[in-house]
């Protein structure tokens, strides 16, 4: 996984997976990313970075369930869109955290759920019932795409034992593309 150079064969297998119509939006183009990144204060990891300039920011074709989101919106189904992102702030996890089950964290809970949800990540999209894929933007999991629920969250790929799939926003459109089940790990 190179996070910071674009692989040409990666950008063909993402344009392969996309049925790109007049229906979809449109690639956001160079200097609209490079305006995100300023306002956010992160450089969104390759190959997603030439994905949303390029190709498409956002698809009805999915992944996930219910399509791509542009790279600067949240779900509808959102809880408090109010409430303050900062993408510069790493991302908080680097290991699954089921926090329905862990009473160690409970003191601290809110808190870490606030950095969880809010912290070094955009949102790619919905599998619906608040199962929300994030790219990580910033911290030591830059790159990593997340799974975080209402009751937990969980790394995809295939070193953290769920998946057999590689690693980051290539992989994870593979995967999905190959029409496989998102954790598909004996």
């Amino acid at each position: 996984m190179n996070i910071d150079q674009a692989d040409p064969a990666e950008l063909a297998a993402l344009r392969a997976a996309f049925d790109v119509d007049d229906r979809e939006e449109s690639a956001l183009g160079w200097e609209a990313v490079h305006a995100f990144e300023a306002e956010h204060g992160v450089v969104l990891p390759e190959p997603y970075r030439t994905f949303v300039a390029e190709i498409t920011d956002g698809s009805y074709s999915g992944p996930p369930e219910y399509g791509l989101l542009p790279v600067a919106e949240l779900p509808n189904d959102w809880g408090n869109a109010e409430q303050e992102r900062d993408l510069s702030k790493p991302f908080p996890l680097a290991a699954p955290w089921m926090w329905e089950d862990d009473s160690d964290q409970a003191e601290n809970a809110d808190e870490n759920l606030e950095q969880v949800y809010n912290h070094g990540s955009i949102v790619l999209g919905t599998d619906g019932c608040a199962m929300n894929w994030h790219l990580v933007v910033a911290g030591p999991h830059r790159g990593h795409i997340w799974l975080i629920t209402d009751v937990g969250a969980a790394p995809f790929g295939e070193q953290f034992g769920y998946t057999t799939a590689e690693p980051g926003f290539a992989g994870w459109v593979q995967h999905w593309a190959a029409n496989k089940p998102w954790y598909d790990a004996p």
